[in-house]
């Protein structure tokens, strides 16, 4: 096999690169650089079809989409002969949501003869066991909210709208849009940070959050249920339907801090479903910070 990554931003490519038996060519998205990696060759997506035909010229005969990208728009004078073809179907993938355009843009590189791997598949280890490889572990609660956590992501998925949500409770507060997992966690801390006064300086918040460790479940009544700041969890599955050689959901070292802040109780994610980088600092970063990570068998 020769391969080819065809690297966006972000550590997935280094990894999927380090791991393999003989160096990879790398293929990089002008714009979306890839965390320790230099780009063998450098393409726009105006110049698509010239990078296809130089893999095949090169002798490539595998091909793996690793990285995170942003869809740039066309750019007509960047056009280039053996790309300009391929504009009605690269327009139509822009339009389209995530998943239907990583299909269109994979179906080009199989057409020229090129297959398809999976940065999974690639590196087995990215994608954990079932259970829970922390040491803290979940509460009846948790697999509650993981069970809505599933359907929300699911429905979500229908839409071809996101892979993750926050859930707290029976509530779900917050969905994965374009802007990725860090910036929905982002925003749920910044607005916990902002309404961390008005929370203890209602009474009755005030009153549950001084007296709840003497008076125990008794005080739920008065906030109706699970705190409005702290508990829930960050819950992370592919699409219902995804082609999973591409565009798999992925958490990192820096998903536990980002999950602290917006004052969660631990992260969720399908099993065989969603990769993780640098899986023993992921785990140990959980551990610091008192989080749980169970990786949930699908309807579990």
């Amino acid at each position: 096999m020769s391969l080819a990554l065809i690297c966006g931003r972000g550590r997935l490519p280094r990894i999927v690169a380090d791991a393999q038996p003989e160096p990879p060519l790398i293929c990089v998205l002008a714009g979306f650089e890839p965390d320790g990696l230099t780009a063998d060759l450098t393409f726009h997506l105006e110049t698509l079809g010239s990078l296809i035909d130089t893999l095949g010229s090169r002798g490539v005969t595998h091909v793996c989409l690793c990285g995170a990208i942003r869809r740039p728009p066309i750019d007509p004078t960047r056009l280039d002969a053996k790309t300009a073809p391929l504009v009605p179907r690269l327009q139509t993938a822009l339009t389209s949501g995530d998943d239907g355009a990583l299909r269109i843009v994979m179906q080009l590189f199989e057409e020229a003869g090129l297959a398809i791997v999976a940065a999974h598949e690639l590196v087995p280890d990215l994608v954990p066991q079932p259970g829970v490889l922390t040491l803290k572990t979940y509460t009846p609660q948790n697999a509650v909210e993981a069970r809505l956590g599933e359907r929300t992501v699911a429905a979500m998925g229908a839409r071809d709208a996101g892979q993750a949500c926050v859930v707290r409770g029976d509530s779900v507060l917050a969905r994965e849009d374009a802007a990725g997992t860090d910036a929905m966690l982002t925003r749920l801390a910044r607005d916990r940070q902002a309404g961390s006064g008005d929370f203890l300086s209602n009474p009755i918040n005030a009153a549950s959050h001084m007296f709840g460790g003497l008076l125990g479940d008794a005080t739920d009544w008065l906030t109706g249920g699970t705190s409005v700041s702290e508990g829930g969890i960050l819950f992370k599955a592919p699409k219902p339907g995804q082609d999973r050689r591409a565009d798999l959901p992925v958490i990192g070292a820096g998903t536990p801090d980002a999950v602290a802040a917006a004052g969660l109780s631990g992260i969720v994610i399908e099993a065989e479903g969603v990769m993780v980088l640098d899986r023993a600092r992921t785990v140990a970063r959980c551990d610091d910070l008192g989080l749980f990570l169970w990786v949930r068998e699908k309807g579990g």
